[in-house]
């Protein structure tokens, strides 16, 4: 959006509330709810401002603002001779002033209707636009309905729990194309027919918040830390790891 003009014609075009974004940013910076036309113009205003200072350009975009929806990240992997595959789905709804504080693959709340269609969903877009390496689409759920977001062309932290359910090294296979290789050869043998789901996998991520200022993030130095008990695979009772 180049302008408040354009701004003020989605609203009235949509309806809302609606949400200002920063082009160029992540983890909330540069973001803005919008809930009526008299908010529009600081509300727009901040955005374009905390866009600049956060990353040196200040241009947003504008979407519909989905109330209360699933965040859905479909992981998947594309070589460079046009084959692509998803390795199903991670949930990432559980959030702190938009960042991910749990993951868990795959998600609990899709239908196997709503997770063939998003699974697929990703793998036309990204054949579309010839992507080459691993990568993570995107998506907002609500009902039965699900919208686009974006797409992380890269390896995400949280690409481990996908590696848990379905057995599948995401980094090694991600150096293996970028030499060249097809997923579908003997050495990777990757193919979406044969792609298994098992079980279940969880993340979860430590913050440091200063309690003395509203919990706002902060800084922190670990002092303990303590690992231990492993983590087990829900449909198998099968034990992925041990901590030490």
């Amino acid at each position: 959006m180049r302008s408040m003009e354009e701004v003020e014609a989605f609203g009235e075009k949509h309806g809302y509330p609606i949400i200002i974004k920063a082009s160029l940013g992540g983890g909330g910076r540069g973001m803005r709810i919008v809930r009526s036309a008299t908010n529009l113009s600081e509300a727009y205003d901040r955005a374009k401002s905390e866009a600049k200072a956060a990353f040196g350009n200040d241009e947003i975009y504008v979407e519909k603002l989905i109330e209360h929806p699933k965040h859905i990240e479909v992981q998947i992997i594309g070589d460079k001779h046009g084959e692509l595959v998803h390795l199903y789905e991670r949930d990432c709804s559980v959030q702190r002033r938009h960042q991910k504080l749990v993951e868990i693959a795959p998600s609990v709340s899709l239908s196997k209707t709503m997770r063939q269609s998003i699974c697929e969903a990703a793998v036309r877009l990204m054949k579309n636009v010839d992507y080459t390496n691993a990568g993570t689409v995107e998506f907002l759920v609500t009902g039965e309905a699900f919208y686009f977001i974006e797409v992380n062309p890269r390896v995400q932290v949280e690409h481990t729990i996908t590696e848990m359910i379905t057995g599948i090294d995401i980094v090694q296979t991600q150096i293996k194309i970028a030499d060249g290789q097809r997923l579908s050869d003997p050495d990777l043998a990757i193919e979406q027919d044969k792609i298994q789901c098992n079980g279940y996998a969880i993340q979860s991520r430590v913050t440091t918040e200063d309690p003395l200022n509203n919990f706002m993030p902060d800084t922190g130095k670990i002092n303990v830390y303590r690992s231990g008990g492993g983590i087990w695979c829900k449909a198998r009772c099968r034990k992925w790891f041990s901590g030490s």
